[in-house]
């Protein structure tokens, strides 16, 4: 996959002298054993894995312009990092260099409750935002399932999905403003309070998602809404998977405008339920689909409940529970955790299909591994499309297990995007995805986005190596 695009220079003890007055002496760190933490993210294939030359915390927007106009004069690679929670290598330093860490920058900067507002620093933890409205009468609707850990910087850079996604969107839609410094070390404040905007070209939406490859984000401006009063979570079980998860369409025809519809596999749930040592109902043979439903009026969401149970029932539902949320969502959270103590190396897909296709999608998933021999979990975001499933490693010896996963994911994607699907829903391509991305992607649509990165970034020293190779 590694193939150099261009050279970078070695931090020496001049650059390293300088990043400490830029910074502070505490705030940059060159020992192995405390780079080890950042030579990886949440990723642990070892051919990801990869240590940087230096760690630099950021306290400010002045603090990353230094760093990265050093970057520049020096040529030199500079990596943003938020938690460190990716699954793509996508914060890795593969050309070594600095890593920019900015989980020093964690403070919530206004709750505008007038305009129903919140602006905040990168490094502040998802469940922290979310806390901090809802203690102000309002809801942040970025729900990823990493949010107890997650930097809402990181969600940015990679416009995470989550459990909400169905209804609010992703992370993009609840983003109004930005502040970021560009690769040549310029602040740049994009968008702001305003609810409309067609003041030319949507540089925000171009920054979202473009996991730090084109600037650094540094602040978040978050679009709050209303606290929903009521909700409702129904647990739908079946024993037949494909039965399960062609209900979710139908679900959603009914009108009842869900907040979450999610769905885990048998596999899923006896994993889940081995891990968080919990018994969960019908675990032996069940198919969940996790419904959640929220709104002002009580009397309201139990009529819509009871549509869905009555759908479902007639459509082989073994039973339909209203679950205890804490713990039903406990489980669904659980699925990443739960596969890496059961396979500390597994390879996690993130694709997403048109959601009608969502079932299709999962059977194939469930044959073609078995034809590889390959152990494989599903679980995701059943109403948008979006499947996680995770292909573990277990006993399989590097060799084999290269191979047959090189060979699973080729067949993989090109059924996906037979099917109108892409290569990520919501956790990008990083490192890990480059060579599929140059496979799958358009050869059009791949030279724009190599020409927006070489216009917004020339010298090629922001989080080189990510999304796609660019040859020199």
């Amino acid at each position: 996959m590694m193939m150099m695009m261009k050279k970078y220079n070695k931090i020496n003890e001049k650059i390293l002298n300088e990043l400490k007055f830029i910074a502070g002496a505490g705030s940059v760190i060159t020992e192995a054993e405390r780079l080890e933490a950042y030579s990886h993210d949440e990723l642990m294939e070892p051919s990801c894995m990869k240590y940087p030359q230096a760690v630099v915390f950021a306290k400010s927007a002045e603090e990353v312009s230094q760093l990265l106009k050093l970057a520049n004069r020096e040529n030199i690679p500079i990596i943003p990092r938020g938690a460190g929670t990716g699954l793509t290598s996508a914060s890795v330093a593969i050309y070594g260099g600095i890593i920019l860490s900015l989980e020093k920058m964690d403070k919530i900067i206004e709750i505008d409750s007038q305009n129903m507002f919140m602006t905040a620093e990168a490094g502040v933890r998802t469940a922290e935002i979310q806390r901090a409205a809802r203690e102000n009468g309002m809801l942040y609707a970025g729900d990823p399932c990493s949010g107890e850990s997650s930097f809402i910087g990181g969600n940015a850079a990679t416009n995470a999905g989550g459990n909400k996604a169905v209804k609010y969107g992703t992370t993009r839609r609840q983003i109004y403003g930005l502040k970021i410094v560009t690769a040549s070390g310029d602040i740049l404040t994009l968008g702001g309070k305003c609810m409309k905007d067609s003041t030319g070209y949507s540089l925000i939406n171009l920054v979202i998602g473009s996991e730090g490859t084109l600037a650094v984000i540094t602040e978040v401006c978050l679009k709050l809404m209303p606290l929903p009063a009521e909700s409702i979570d129904l647990l739908i079980i079946f024993n037949d998977f494909k039965k399960a998860v062609e209900m979710v369409p139908r679900i959603i025809k009914l009108g009842v405008n869900p907040t979450c519809v999610e769905f885990m596999d048998n596999a899923v749930i006896k994993n889940c339920e081995k891990f968080i040592k919990e018994k969960l109902p019908h675990s032996e043979n069940g198919h969940y689909i996790i419904v959640k439903l929220e709104g002002s009026n009580i009397e309201n969401l139990e009529q819509d409940s009871i549509k869905i149970d009555e759908l479902c029932s007639k459509n082989g539902a073994l039973e339909t529970l209203v679950a205890d949320p804490a713990r039903i969502w406990k489980a669904r959270n659980a699925f990443a955790e739960a596969d890496r103590a059961e396979s500390p190396v597994f390879s996690a897909e993130d694709l997403v299909v048109p959601p009608a296709a969502i079932a299709d999608a999962v059977k194939y998933i469930a044959g073609l591994a078995a034809g590889y021999g390959l152990t494989v979990h599903c679980a995701g975001h059943a109403a948008d499309g979006n499947v996680h499933a995770h292909i573990l490693k277990g006993a399989l010896v590097e060799g084999e297990w290269r191979e047959k996963l090189n060979s699973f994911q080729r067949e993989l994607y090109a059924k996906v995007y037979s099917m109108g699907g892409k290569l990520s829903g919501e956790h990008g391509i990083g490192y890990k995805r480059t060579a599929l991305m140059s496979e799958f992607c358009n050869k059009t649509e791949l030279d724009m986005m190599k020409a927006v990165k070489k216009a917004l970034d020339p010298n090629l020293i922001l989080n080189p190596g990510k999304i796609f190779i660019i040859d020199e």
